[in-house]
């Protein structure tokens, strides 16, 4: 049976130019975007529980778009301004730019990697007299703050959101051929929605490792995983699947 359906479980990409696009022209499928998790943001008075002052710091580390969101949402309803002076660390570019959601961007001091957080480090070591501020979800990585630590940082935690399963009451089944997951969290949303979810001949494509184990670790099967050194991408491995089962 010919691949026709995906299922994408993140919002559909601003971007006219996303490879998903290309993948639906090109192969005649037909690709949906359903996001399978919320971010649902903490209130000012359950943020105050840390007993965290956004302004005690003077740069912000920012991982996600989701952290950006969420920082510049409580400082507004703590009705606290953030000084031009706040330096910002983004973990990629694409990060980096979207602060202009909030910001003027060339009016601030804002930093970046290209590639990853080991490179990061390299442009804050620079900056060490800084106190940085690490906004994050409730369920998150060890992994950078372990790094900040390691390497001798002045940071605080603040815990700002948390990802919640999406209401996907509205598909009355999973009908589709592939289905394309990005976080654990996502699958879980899958079993919140359908706890009778079987796989059957149903493709499963996981982005990353904690993904893929969360797949594994369900009962399914992973039928497509990225980023590999032969696909670096998931539209690269979705793509190449398709070549090969579409024959």
């Amino acid at each position: 049976m010919k691949i026709k359906k995906i299922l994408v479980s993140q919002p559909e990409p601003q971007n006219e130019k996303s490879p998903y696009f290309d993948i639906a022209k090109n192969y005649g499928v037909d690709v949906d975007f359903i996001p399978f998790i919320n971010v649902k943001g903490h209130g000012a008075r359950q943020f105050r529980t840390q007993k965290v002052n956004l302004l005690e710091h003077s740069a912000v580390i920012m991982t996600s778009r989701s952290a950006i969101d969420n920082y510049f949402r409580l400082a507004e309803e703590m009705r606290i301004t953030i000084p031009i002076s706040m330096k910002f660390f983004c973990v990629t570019e694409s990060i980096a730019y979207y602060l202009q959601k909030y910001i003027t961007y060339r009016k601030r001091k804002i930093f970046f990697s290209h590639k990853t957080f080991d490179e990061l480090l390299e442009i804050m070591g620079k900056h060490k007299n800084e106190k940085f501020l690490l906004p994050v979800a409730k369920v998150h990585k060890a992994t950078i703050a372990k790094k900040l630590k390691k390497n001798g940082f002045s940071f605080n935690k603040a815990v700002m959101y948390e990802t919640v399963s999406a209401d996907l009451s509205h598909l009355t089944d999973i009908t589709y051929d592939i289905i394309v997951f990005f976080s654990p969290a996502g699958i879980a949303s899958l079993f919140d929605n359908f706890p009778n979810f079987k796989q059957g001949d149903k493709i499963l494509a996981a982005m990353g490792k904690t993904t893929a184990n969360a797949v594994k670790k369900a009962d399914l099967r992973l039928d497509i995983n990225a980023p590999t050194k032969e696909y670096p991408s998931m539209t690269m491995a979705i793509e190449k699947f398709i070549q090969n089962h579409n024959k």
